[in-house]
């Protein structure tokens, strides 16, 4: 892992095929161990929410949250996921009193999940360690420096090359 101190982004850097290697890997490390904190908070989370529940049901759960109101098809092409698992889980979910679903005004064949009371209630409750954990982090960040970081995400994410400053 590299010190969050190392300001080895200097002009005179040698911008070379190795030295570019080098750097994406140590990127991609940074990612691995970022990812693997994810995935313990998700699991944690997942069982403050329900002793036992999986990781994966966790997710359909805050996406549903996050949704509000969504149908079991846009649930499963929003999270790239099978129609038949998602709709498993969705049982799982709905058996624990954490969601419930509602016919939908706009298809009488389908319906909508959402949270129960009691989803809400725990999901809140789960996520109550983490509040402010970020922002905590951050807080001797500048604003600069968040802000290029969250430049810097979006472009990764969007596939796209960044922009040197928010003026381009």
């Amino acid at each position: 892992m590299l010190d969050a101190e190392d300001n080895s982004d200097t002009p005179d850097d040698a911008d070379t095929p190795e030295a570019r290697a080098e750097a994406v890997r140590a990127l991609e490390a940074e990612f691995g161990e970022l990812i693997t904190h994810f995935r313990r908070v998700i699991t944690e989370n997942a069982n403050r929410v329900s002793p036992g529940l999986l990781p994966g049901a966790y997710k359909i759960f805050t996406t549903i949250a996050r949704c509000e109101r969504v149908t079991v098809s846009t649930l499963s092409e929003r999270m790239l996921m099978d129609k038949g698992q998602v709709s498993r889980t969705v049982r799982e979910l709905e058996d624990l009193g954490l969601i419930e679903r509602t016919a939908d005004p706009a298809d009488g064949r389908s319906s909508l999940l959402e949270l129960t009371p009691l989803g809400t209630e725990r999901l809140s409750a789960a996520r109550l360690p983490q509040e402010g954990m970020l922002l905590h982090t951050l807080e001797e960040w500048s604003l600069t420096d968040i802000g290029n970081l969250t430049r810097l995400l979006h472009a990764l994410g969007s596939g796209v090359t960044p922009r040197t400053n928010a003026a381009d």
